[in-house]
């Protein structure tokens, strides 16, 4: 599948804003599944500075600061991204415990290292509290196989949780939200991955794009998308190859092997949202200020 996305973003400030430097997560990754076709990021006012690089995760990032006073910043990123669906696991994949992926992670002398493990601990948005291995227990019983155990973990919080916009914000803490029993994808995806890592398990939370469908006889609004996001646990093939990850979106009950679907697009991995937010950063100035996000995804043609 082919999918164009657009991605708009503007701050109005109040007073002007003196100077200001930016991290920016807006191109989507080349991964297994999707191959980046075309990106273009357009900023305003021209930046004083500009800088791509690749974070720790791999994800695309720009550095962008400001030196001169301004009342707004606009930033338009456009992409086409070709996708794929889901990959075939290799068996081991399919009957590897959960337990035994548990038992990876524990210290031990002379093991080889897996760069998994930095999605094994507690992260800003992601704490540790026993609430959370409480409401995974049902879903990780004895034996079971890790992937098994992840869809039930993750369907249960599709039916357990009500979506409601505007219930939490991105400062929500994961426990208020599993508390609470209600949120947006963040906080599914949050949740997800604390139950994960209270089972001793590496997860990571994704952020990207899901192509929607108006209802039928109505058109494609431009601008009414939204920024998506999801989750994935790490399965290993075996007790010392590389593994996959188990793409996960709770939001939508839909869980396969490193993307979740074809009209996923993925745009950035880590532990959590502090690590992949598409604009954080600070400013000198601009008291109050005002955003203003319109996102559009649709489909570009034949692949």
């Amino acid at each position: 599948m082919l999918l164009r996305i657009t991605h708009e973003t503007r701050y109005d400030y109040a007073p002007a804003v003196g100077t200001a430097q930016h991290i920016l997560h807006l191109q989507p990754r080349d991964t297994l599944r999707q191959h980046v076709v075309q990106h273009q990021l357009q900023i305003t006012p021209e930046p004083s500075q500009s800088l791509a690089q690749t974070d720790v995760y791999g994800n695309p990032m720009s550095y962008v600061a400001f030196q001169t006073p301004h009342e707004a910043l606009s930033l338009v990123s456009r992409s086409v991204v070709k996708t794929l669906g889901a990959v075939d696991p290799a068996a081991e994949a399919l009957s590897v415990s959960w337990e035994s992926v548990r038992n990876r992670f524990r210290y031990q002398v002379g093991a080889r290292y897996d760069a998994a493990i930095d999605h094994v601990f507690a992260s800003p948005h992601v704490p540790r509290h026993p609430a959370f291995q409480d409401y995974a227990l049902p879903s990780f019983t004895p034996g079971r196989p890790l992937h098994e155990a992840a869809r039930d973990l993750s369907a249960r919080i599709h039916f357990d949780f009500r979506y409601e916009s505007h219930s939490t914000d991105v400062s929500t803490p994961a426990l208020e939200a599993l508390q609470q029993r209600r949120g947006v994808c963040q906080d599914f995806a949050h949740i997800f991955i604390a139950c994960c890592r209270a089972m001793g398990l590496a997860a990571r939370y994704v952020s990207g794009y899901l192509l929607t469908v108006p209802p039928p006889g109505q058109p494609r609004l431009i601008g009414s998308d939204a920024s998506h996001a999801w989750a994935s646990v790490y399965v290993p093939d075996d007790q010392e190859g590389p593994g996959h990850w188990l793409d996960c979106d709770p939001t939508n009950n839909r869980c396969d092997w490193e993307t979740p679907g074809e009209d996923y697009v993925t745009v950035a991995v880590g532990r959590d949202y502090a690590d992949v937010s598409p604009v954080r950063g600070v400013i000198h100035g601009g008291t109050h200020h005002t955003l203003a996000v319109a996102v559009t995804v649709e489909p570009a043609g034949d692949a």
